[in-house]
């Protein structure tokens, strides 16, 4: 029933496919207008309308790494760093 569209970006001016299941999922949420953004533009306008987070420096508990994380830590709660959160995270799965 639908057949992949190329469209050009409005912002960039590149060439992008507005596939058949893209069209079908616009029209089962009830979208009229096709998109007039490619993707990578699409992706930069919304990251742009939100704020920056703002990363906070705290030592690993567990190795001692320096550790950026999206809270500000409390001395009361160890905090991890990515990989060693990872970690306990495989090893509570596996039990």
């Amino acid at each position: 029933m639908y057949e992949d569209k190329t469209l050009v970006c409005k912002e960039c001016g590149a060439e992008f496919v507005f596939t058949a299941g893209e069209q079908e999922f616009y029209a089962e949420k009830g979208f009229t207008n096709e998109p007039q953004r490619c993707k990578e533009c699409r992706a930069a306008r919304k990251a742009a309308s939100r704020p920056e987070r703002e990363l906070f420096s705290a030592v690993c508990a567990n190795c001692g790494k320096e550790a950026k994380v999206p809270f500000k830590p409390r001395e009361d709660r160890p905090v991890y760093c990515s990989e060693c959160f990872a970690k306990m995270k495989e090893e509570e799965a596996a039990e």
